[in-house]
C-alpha cells in the first residue's frame, strides 16, 4: 500500500488512551456517540495536524505542526476524534469531537489508498477559510512533523469545503495554493467617497 501513516509520538497516544479511560473526560466531551458507545473506544489512524500559516509570493506555504488527530473507533466505524497538542511539558490530550470531518477523513484516506506513488498522510488546516484537507506528502519516509507542502504534493479538501472548492477532489499543491492565496488575501477596500485615494 503506497499510503503511509506516520506513527504518533508515544506520549500523544498515551494521553488519548488515558482520556478514553477517564469517565470524566468522556462524559464531559461534547460527543454523544462516544458517551453512548456500546463497544470499546480505540484510537486509530493518528495523523499529524499542520496549520497553513502563510503563503509566500513565490507560492511556498509556511506550515507548523499543532497536534496529532486520532480517529476513535467503536467496532468497525469511527465515531469521534481526539486531538492532542504540544505543550512545554510534552504532548497532552486536548479534546474529543465529532462531526462531518470524521467520515470525510475516512473517505479521503480510502481514496488516497489508490494513489499510484507512495505518500504520507497528514492533515492541513487553512484557518482563514475554515478548511481542512488531507495532505498527501510525497516524502513517505518523513517523520510527519517537519516539512512544507511541495508543489507536487496532493491536497484533498475534506467536506464541508469552502464554496467553489470541490471536496474529495485531489489537487496538486501548485494548483490549489494560488486559489487559496486569492481567497485568504483580503482584497483592497475601495476608497470611501470624499476621502483621498
Amino acid at each position: 500500500m503506497p499510503l503511509h501513516v506516520p506513527p504518533a509520538p508515544a506520549p500523544a497516544l498515551r494521553s488519548v488512551l488515558t482520556a478514553l479511560g477517564s469517565p470524566t473526560a468522556v462524559h464531559e466531551a461534547r460527543t454523544p456517540s462516544l458517551r453512548t458507545a456500546q463497544q470499546d473506544a480505540v484510537p486509530d489512524l493518528p495523523l499529524p495536524l499542520h496549520v497553513l500559516d502563510a503563503i509566500t509570493p513565490a507560492g511556498l506555504a509556511s506550515t507548523r505542526l499543532v497536534g496529532w488527530r486520532f480517529l476513535i473507533r467503536c467496532g468497525d466505524r469511527a465515531v469521534a476524534a481526539a486531538e492532542t497538542r504540544l505543550t512545554p511539558d510534552g504532548w497532552t490530550f486536548s479534546h474529543f469531537f465529532e462531526g462531518p470531518y470524521i467520515a470525510s477523513t475516512e473517505r479521503a484516506l480510502r481514496q488516497a489508498e489508490s494513489v499510484a506513488q507512495p505518500c504520507q498522510a497528514r492533515l492541513l488546516s487553512v484557518p482563514g477559510l475554515y478548511m481542512l484537507t488531507l495532505w498527501l506528502h510525497g516524502n513517505s519516509a518523513s517523520d510527519g512533523i517537519t516539512g512544507h507542502p511541495d508543489p507536487t504534493d496532493l491536497l484533498v479538501p475534506l467536506a464541508p469545503a469552502p464554496p467553489g472548492i470541490a471536496a474529495h477532489r485531489p489537487h496538486r499543491v501548485a494548483e490549489l495554493l494560488p486559489v487559496l492565496t486569492l481567497r485568504v488575501t483580503p482584497a483592497a477596500s475601495p476608497p470611501l467617497l470624499g476621502s483621498p485615494a
